[in-house]
């Protein structure tokens, strides 16, 4: 009979978060067990793998079940370690450059657990530890590369520099591919003699030639390029005009002021806003674009809105959800134009409490559309004296126009005020809110960058999303209490482990975060950022604050959204660009006209769970390709600036080096051994390095003025050497 309380202590001590799988030997050796009692402690084991508590991995070492394998996607990095984002759970696992298992960027693999998490001063070891015992799918089917032609065909070099090997291409694959152009390839065989072989399924175009850089980014991350035959058959019946019998039933909103707000470049207007108020109630009005009047469930045009999820922006394109005679024509909120939407119709209190609310089929017309340049214009001057709005500057970029309409002026001034109302409510319930700095990359006609600016946030912009984001959290309450089968917009709380890592990291800073029952409330989150405004490492605890909180998601469990303190919240207001929306919208609809019959609610319980899925991995795609195009657009742009010199912000303090930021955004790299004059010694747990010799010591937050050494367009990264 094997004593349970011994069974408890090798448990406990398996299950220790300082414990690393080792096999029985080492075991033995470590808990100091007599060769004598080898035995028993061997029977215990056994006894525990039996119960299925314990596991033994392939190398014949123990660990916890819970630890023997989890399923992950592998993010491979250029130094050649890697971290696993696990399926199902909060944060990523570390991956030594030895424990990769032959894994490459993208690959879904199962992982053992090394070592588990520790604190945050041991950079990289504030995450769990793994190793690869498997490659279960790869992601590295298909590629885009440079080709190089040679006299056994050719190889293509990936545009990844995450993945470290060449694709050997024979002479029959080529597909006439020459020196120098981009090209799509699917690789064959992963492990050949001489590394992966493969073969050109398309030619994107040379390497130099303008939009291919973008067009590559898009290939490389499988966003569709092409509309599909049926999906062309399909939207050719879809109408330019909105028609009197679709109008029919609909609650007439034409009459009501209202107007659309959003940036200079916008083509895809899928919101308006109109406000009344009176007898001290804000009645606000979130008009939507009824997209999935057009767009029907099951057909070929919804199964490719799927597939996209959502429309990606590239700089100097998009690539849509939805084809442009939807997106930008007939589902567009055009001024002047008859449209179908959806409206949310909400009563607010003085207190920017909704008090009441209807959600219905309407038909709009947009009064005017407006910019948030124009807008803020509006606000700036409202809060200027008299005397300087009677004699503007004839060059005053501020300056409205002189017939623009007073009574959408007085709407737009009462919209700030309710924003404003709205906001404190929403700051008073402990809301996040992280202002990173974004960039505007504007290019000419041949896809060259011209420019590279911070990208504005303003009253205005901050406006809509406060209407935006009531009108979600709105919708989503209305239909958590009809218990309706629905799609939500989740931010779960964060894990214990990680607020507790948090706090003490940040405490190093002299900042302290309280934690109540193992948790934390976003108020106390909000509090701490606030009193970070202003100060030196403002960046860096804001970002770390960031990384420890999970990733926002789409689920069919209403599990509330940690960042806006909002117990309900849905995204309802851009079917135009993002699927769940599109998809909420179809099950408003039949709620409005009474039509969730049993089957029905059967059929949506059956697909949203997917959808759901399906949303999250699209949205993180886009966001991924997104952020590689910039990163490209900005190499790009600081190879004509070698040898200039900017004053920058250190954002990033590594055992390698530093990051510099410069006032336009761009980052760059400055390397530990290009700070000459001293060994310099990296302090972990204040991110900083400090000279040996000279005490001179760099931390995030501290002004460095650096000179521009290299921008590689390919390796999408910008190197700096500091100025004396």
């Amino acid at each position: 009979m094997i004593d349970e309380r011994k069974k408890e202590m090798v448990l406990a001590f398996l299950r220790d978060r300082q414990y690393r799988p080792m096999r029985f030997r080492e075991m033995a050796g470590l808990l100091q067990v007599p060769k004598s009692d080898r035995g028993e402690l061997n029977e215990v084991l056994d006894c525990l793998i039996r119960e299925k508590k314990v596991s033994i991995d392939l190398a014949g070492r123990y660990l916890p079940i819970e630890a023997a394998t989890a399923v992950g996607v592998f993010s491979a990095t250029e130094r050649g370690y890697g971290f696993v984002t696990i399926e199902g759970q909060d944060g990523d696992w570390f991956v030594a450059a030895s424990n990769t298992g032959g894994a490459m960027h993208g690959d879904k693999v199962s992982v053992a657990v090394v070592r588990r998490a520790g604190a945050y001063e041991n950079q990289p070891g504030n995450r769990t530890e793994a190793r690869v015992t498997a490659v279960l799918e790869r992601n590295t089917s298909n590629l885009v590369g440079i080709f190089r032609k040679n006299k056994f065909g050719g190889r293509v070099i990936p545009d990844r520099n995450k993945l470290d090997f060449d694709v050997q291409i024979g002479p029959k694959d080529t597909l006439g591919a020459v020196s120098g152009q981009k090209v799509c390839v699917t690789i064959t065989q992963h492990d050949g003699p001489h590394g992966p072989s493969g073969r050109i399924t398309e030619i994107l175009g040379h390497v130099n030639d303008p939009g291919v850089d973008i067009l590559s980014v898009a290939k490389e991350y499988g966003l569709p390029s092409e509309w599909p035959d049926e999906v062309k058959e399909e939207i050719a019946s879809v109408p330019t005009e909105v028609s009197p019998e679709e109008i029919a039933g609909r609650t007439d909103l034409r009459d009501v002021l209202m107007v659309t707000i959003d940036g200079e470049d916008t083509k895809d207007i899928d919101d308006a806003v109109s406000l009344i108020h009176e007898d001290g109630v804000w009645r606000l009005g979130v008009h939507i674009a009824d997209v999935s009047h057009y767009v029907r469930e099951g057909q070929p045009l919804d199964h490719e809105a799927i597939n996209r999820g959502t429309s990606v922006y590239l700089t100097d394109r998009v690539i849509p959800m939805l084809p442009h005679k939807l997106s930008n024509g007939i589902c567009s909120l055009n001024q002047g134009e008859d449209r179908l939407a959806l409206s949310c119709l909400m009563e607010i209190d003085d207190n920017g409490t909704v008090i009441g609310h209807s959600i219905e089929e309407t038909v709009v017309r947009v009064d005017r559309r407006l910019t948030y340049t124009l807008v803020q214009s509006i606000f700036d001057e409202a809060d200027r004296n008299p005397s300087e709005r009677q004699n503007p500057s004839e060059n005053d970029a501020r300056r409205v126009p002189e017939d623009f309409p007073e009574e959408i002026r007085q709407m737009l001034l009462e919209m700030r005020v309710l924003a404003g109302r709205i906001r404190a409510k929403r700051d008073a319930r402990g809301a996040i809110d992280f202002d990173f700095p974004e960039s505007k990359i504007l290019l000419d006609e041949r896809g060259r960058v011209t420019s590279i600016e911070p990208y504005p946030r303003n009253e205005a912009t901050r406006l809509i999303e406060d209407f935006m984001v009531t009108a979600n959290e709105t919708v989503a309450e209305h239909f958590y209490w009809l218990s309706a089968p629905f799609v939500y917009r989740v931010h779960e709380i964060p894990s214990e482990e990680k607020i507790r890592e948090l706090a003490s990291y940040v405490s190093h800073f002299g900042y302290t975060i309280h934690c109540g029952n193992g948790e934390v409330h976003s108020m106390e989150l909000q509090k701490f950022l606030r009193k970070l405004r202003g100060k030196k490492e403002e960046a860096l605890l804001s970002r770390l604050t960031l990384r420890s909180m999970r990733q926002a998601r789409y689920a069919t469990d209403c599990l509330g959204h940690f960042g806006l303190a909002l117990k309900y919240y849905c995204h309802f207001t851009s079917p135009i660009r993002r699927y769940p929306d599109l998809q909420i919208h179809r099950i408003i609809k039949e709620s409005l006209h009474g039509s969730l019959s049993s089957v029905r609610l059967a059929h949506y319980n059956g697909i949203l769970d997917e959808i759901a899925s399906r949303s999250s991995m699209t949205e993180r795609r886009s966001e991924e390709a997104e952020r590689e195009v910039e990163k490209m657009k900005k190499a790009e742009y600081m190879r004509g600036f070698l040898g200039e010199e900017y004053d920058g912000v250190i954002s990033g303090v590594t055992s390698w080096g530093l990051f510099v930021e410069l006032p336009n955004t761009v980052e760059g790299l400055v390397r530990l051994t290009d700070l000459r004059g001293d060994y310099y010694i990296y302090d972990a747990r204040t991110m900083s390095l400090t000279g040996e010799r000279s005490g001179r010591r760099y931390a995030i937050g501290d002004p460095m003025r650096v000179m521009v050494s290299a921008a590689d367009k390919a390796s999408r990264t910008v190197e700096f050497i500091p100025v004396r």
